[in-house]
């Protein structure tokens, strides 16, 4: 290879060449990030917003290729709209200003996420094949560059336009509010916006809370830094070790043809897919939280062990909990949350939960999924409101059962939300159902052991009070360094041979 191939090979975007951190390309952009941050880091604060904002975008333009184009846009509309909305006094036009910077980025985000669907629906209502879905974004730049470079017949979805856009609206409309300042500078909104270790998949982060942080100098103790190698170490290990080897060797087999295998297997293939996202998703998490902190951001957790909730409503604030605080804060209490009387109340969750669906992508499944949820968590709270208007004292479940409940609930919103389709969704559960062939289960279990056994370490170690992972986390980070420096190579060594030849990329890249 000549160094021109070389040069094109780093430089230059191709889907085989995404910085995902479970590549080891990732890995060499970080260290020569860090090397460089080495001497800007006590720069001022502009230096090192450019510097770091350089190297996201860089990244980002790694993983959507000339797609960045786009992030670029929304920052630059999005920093003058701010502006413009926070020096006006007057309510009409910042009313307009703020709805203007909504439409255009949730516009954007419908195009991109949702154009093929839309397209089906209307097809499928006139009974016609008419319309097409036009890339036009391609066919602008075909007409720019004079050349048929770009396929206008292909829509591609830009990896992480969902956060990013989220991100965007909660800074526009919480100036609009009045409860942040715009920044005065477009190099800290673009680093704002573009963070690397959580643009693609979150966490989604307030201004708010990050925004400060820019301002500050860089401080991370030394008992911090240790504390984000684990957090790197324990996402790698959830998301190669656990997430991808369940996957590759299981899940993705019994969700992609239910036919060939027996009701027992099935349940177990959603038990599977049920920790598998929890460890593809908590790992991307803890990866991301990890690499902010070695540059001194701090991330907000994103996690808190669901599966251990007693009731759906706390599961959602354990599952997922920047969406699930953007959805109550910027969707269900702008609908009016519980302040308009009770049946708004059941109408305001069942939207903001049917919406929160489609977020997660284009495909009447994932509106079932957030319509499940949306009916259970209206119907979880008349309960709660008819018990708290009896006088007499109620039988309250153990909370062991509630637990199972509720993670069995999850479990069957999770057969939509994994399944190719409705039709494989249903008959999935038929077959969980009636197809359950007791007798055969030794033998299957026998011939899933390393399978079955690994998916019982990860929900042991799932289900162990926040005080053990607090001891175990300790322990690693009280270990003399030369010790966690080789159980670190120990780890790394350990996973990468536990990995697949072609790694798997993140699940919530497709969102």
């Amino acid at each position: 290879m000549d160094i021109y191939s070389i040069f094109e090979e780093i430089f230059t975007y191709n889907e085989g060449s995404a910085l995902i951190f479970t590549r080891l390309s990732f890995w060499i952009f970080f260290a020569l990030l860090l090397l460089g941050y080495s001497f800007v880091y006590k720069k001022t604060h502009l230096a090192k917003s450019l510097y770091l904002l350089l190297f996201s975008l860089f990244f980002y333009y790694k993983s959507s290729g000339i797609y960045f184009v786009l992030l670029l846009f929304s920052t630059v509309l999005d920093f003058h709209l701010a502006k413009a909305i926070y020096r006006s006094h007057r309510v009409a036009l910042r009313r307009l200003l703020v709805t203007l910077s909504i439409c255009v980025n949730l516009g954007l985000l419908a195009y991109f996420k949702y154009a093929y669907f839309l397209t089906s629906i209307i097809n499928d209502f006139l009974g016609v094949e008419a319309y097409r879905v036009v890339n036009i974004f391609s066919e602008t730049m075909n007409m720019l560059t004079g050349a048929e470079k770009f396929d206008v017949d292909n829509l591609i979805l830009p990896i992480g336009i969902s956060f990013y856009t989220f991100q965007i609206l909660s800074y526009t409309i919480d100036v609009y509010r009045r409860k942040v300042a715009p920044v005065s500078s477009i190099i800290d909104f673009g680093f704002y916006v573009s963070f690397f270790p959580s643009l693609v998949a979150g966490p989604i982060v307030r201004a708010a809370d990050f925004i400060p942080q820019i301002y500050k100098e860089y401080s991370v103790t030394r008992r911090e830094a240790w504390q984000a190698v684990f957090l790197i170490l324990n996402g790698l290990v959830k998301k190669i070790a656990i997430s991808d080897y369940i996957s590759l060797n299981f899940v993705d087999r019994v969700f992609d043809t239910p036919s060939l295998y027996s009701g027992f297997e099935l349940l177990m293939g959603v038990y599977g897919y049920a920790i598998q996202i929890y460890c593809d998703f908590s790992g991307y998490t803890d990866i991301a939280i990890g690499l902010a902190l070695l540059l001194g951001f701090r991330l907000p957790p994103n996690f808190n062990s669901p599966y251990r909730s007693t009731s759906l409503r706390e599961f959602w604030r354990r599952w997922h909990i920047s969406l699930s605080s953007w959805l109550r804060d910027y969707l269900y209490i702008m609908l009016g949350g519980n302040r308009k009387g009770r049946v708004r109340t059941y109408i305001n969750l069942m939207l903001t939960m049917l919406l929160g669906g489609l977020w997660h992508g284009a495909s009447y499944k994932f509106i079932v999924w957030g319509g499940l949820h949306g009916l259970a968590l209206a119907s979880g709270k008349f309960v709660e409101e008819r018990r708290a208007k009896m006088r007499r004292r109620t039988f309250k479940l153990p909370s062991v059962v509630l637990i199972l409940l509720t993670f069995h609930f999850v479990c069957l919103t999770w057969i939509f939300f994994r399944a190719a389709n409705m039709s494989m969704a249903l008959e999935i559960i038929y077959r969980i159902g009636a197809e359950f062939y007791l007798s055969a289960i030794p033998d299957i279990v026998s011939g899933y052991s390393l399978i079955f056994g690994l998916m019982l370490v990860a929900y042991t170690v799932h289900f162990l009070p926040q005080k053990a992972k607090v001891w175990y986390r300790e322990m690693f980070i009280r270990l003399p360094d030369a010790v966690k420096i080789l159980v670190a190579l120990v780890v790394v060594f350990c996973i990468y041979q536990a990995s697949s030849a072609d790694l798997q990329p993140f699940i919530y890249f497709q969102f």
